[in-house]
């Protein structure tokens, strides 16, 4: 079975070129302690027997500029697509993203927030232009924010059903009621949204082992609503503590239940299906 790991991050070793300018100012504790730079990440792909990977902005290294994800990806063009990030609430944000796009490459997009507050602004019109851009230039958008924004964006989400959307994490649903996850009504309600994807990580699932809940049961719950063909797998490495291939083998082991045609679907085909062009790489 082939795995596509569609949430890695890369950090440049050479702060001069690429000079860190996290969003809020602070660089996270895992981007100063354990940042892995794209040959480092390269040669953990190829420890991990995975080919492709589509490498996701990181936010609390670089905010807005995408210069490193951009030159990697160009760098390892067949390897590596990336994430990129624009302020979608400034002025003059589709012309950012088309940029982006359309000079350096970048396969998707990301819309982030730190989960700790409610976001309100994921549907805010301001926003709405960057949405049509995404849409109209065909990439997908990787949204991370809280579970209590979750009614917000599904708004959004319903208003652009053109456009793909990866929930980053799960958006971390509260799961320790146990079944039938009556805590995560909120989550289970985003599948009436035939664009909306769920991206589980290592994150996801060491949330899902409190209370009565359990990944098994949860996964059930989730692919009953969902189905595995709007479900992918990123490591989130190296944000993410341990190496990627435990990362890896996290995810293998907790999903070891599924069915094989299931398990092909979140480790690589529902990758394949919001980002075409790993399909070429």
């Amino acid at each position: 079975m082939e795995i596509v790991d569609i949430h890695p991050h890369a950090i440049s070793k050479d702060p001069v070129r690429y000079p860190l300018d996290p969003l809020g100012g602070t660089v996270s504790a895992w981007a100063r302690e354990r940042p892995v730079d794209a040959a480092e990440l390269l040669d953990r792909l190829d420890g991990a027997g995975i080919r492709r990977a589509v490498v996701v902005q990181p936010a609390t290294a670089y905010g807005y500029d995408n210069s490193y994800a951009a030159d990697s990806a160009a760098a390892h063009p067949g390897r590596l697509l990336y994430v990129g990030m624009v302020d979608v609430r400034a002025p003059g944000a589709a012309e950012r993203i088309t940029y982006w796009v359309k000079e350096r490459d970048m396969a998707g997009l990301r819309i982030f927030s730190d989960g700790s507050t409610l976001d309100a602004w994921l549907e805010d019109p301001q926003t709405f232009p960057a949405w049509e851009a995404a849409r109209e230039l065909g990439i997908p958008v990787c949204v991370q924010t809280g579970y209590e924004s979750l009614p917000i964006l599904a708004r959004t989400v319903a208003r652009f059903p053109e456009v793909p959307v990866l929930l980053d994490h799960c958006a971390w649903p509260p799961a320790e009621d146990g079944p039938p996850y009556a805590a995560a009504a909120d989550f289970f309600a985003l599948a009436k949204l035939p664009n909306l994807h769920l991206k589980v990580t290592e994150a996801f699932f060491r949330d899902l082992n409190a209370g009565r809940a359990s990944v098994r049961t949860f996964m059930e719950r989730t692919l009953a609503a969902f189905g595995a063909r709007r479900i992918a797998w990123g490591s989130n490495f190296p944000s993410s503590p341990g190496s990627l291939i435990s990362l890896r083998d996290l995810a293998l082991e907790q999903l070891a239940f599924l069915s094989e045609s299931d398990r092909r679907a979140i480790f690589c085909e529902t990758a394949l299906t919001v980002y075409p062009r790993l399909r070429t790489i």
